[in-house]
């Protein structure tokens, strides 16, 4: 059953998108009229705050940068202080479609994590050399963690249902690479049901990301400890949550 719309949170994590952020938010207030839209201000020391304000968004201010995980970390606070059962993750930068949220969260029927994957057969995103290689690793590990097959593990753009909200309200990993891959391991090792959905991404409005080889080892390692340092929490059960 599709939630209603009053009762999802759509989160923005920002931090210096002044450029980008007021688009986005207007962008979800025509996807989704009646859901509220948050825009976690990082720490920003631009405008970003007020461009959010303008669009129509509420805003949450970070006194200092936390990174995506710890912002997200407090919309699920939020989102489960307030009475929202569905949260949707919205990157600020524009490469996120906020028309495939409705899309995402008719997912949530049959999961409780649902990602909106760039690498699943539609659009013509992609990125090249050992970065691409990286991802598929990962994919391919994670696809084992969760129980289903997975092709993009590190997408920022995921609908959480109730199960996951109140999970993640207390669980959401703040490190590096927190928000995708440790977020995922912790979902899927509570016995989230995770799902992926295959959607159209934009190009980076920042410039396009480096395929450098060495970057693309970096990745790869901090990726891979990222998964080793989750693997190693104490297992989170939901039934100890609510």
């Amino acid at each position: 059953m599709r939630p209603s719309a009053t009762s999802v949170l759509v989160v923005i994590p920002a931090l210096n998108e002044e450029d980008s952020v007021g688009e986005v938010v207007a962008a979800v207030v025509a996807a989704l009229p009646s859901a509220r839209c948050l825009v976690i201000d990082d720490g920003s020391s631009d405008a970003t705050a007020a461009r959010a304000r303008q669009a129509g968004a509420q805003v949450l201010s970070l006194p200092y940068n936390l990174g995506v995980g710890g912002a997200m970390r407090a919309g699920f606070r939020y989102a489960r202080a307030n009475g929202h059962d569905v949260v949707v993750q919205v990157d600020a930068d524009g490469q996120h479609d906020p028309a495939a949220i409705p899309a995402l969260i008719d997912a949530l029927g049959d999961a409780d994590l649902v990602i909106g994957a760039r690498f699943a057969g539609v659009g013509d995103y992609g990125v090249r050399g050992p970065r691409r290689w990286a991802m598929r690793v990962l994919a391919t590990v994670m696809s084992r963690v969760a129980g289903t097959r997975l092709t993009d593990v590190t997408s920022g753009f995921k609908a959480a249902g109730p199960r996951a909200v109140l999970l993640f309200a207390d669980n959401f990993p703040a490190e590096y690479l927190g928000d995708t891959i440790e977020a995922l391991v912790i979902g899927a090792r509570a016995g989230l049901t995770i799902r992926q959905l295959p959607v159209i991404m934009r190009r980076r409005q920042g410039g396009e990301p480096s395929h450098r080889p060495w970057k693309a080892a970096v990745y790869l390692l901090r990726a891979c400890a990222a998964f080793l340092l989750a693997m190693m929490r104490p297992r989170a059960r939901l039934e100890d949550i609510g």
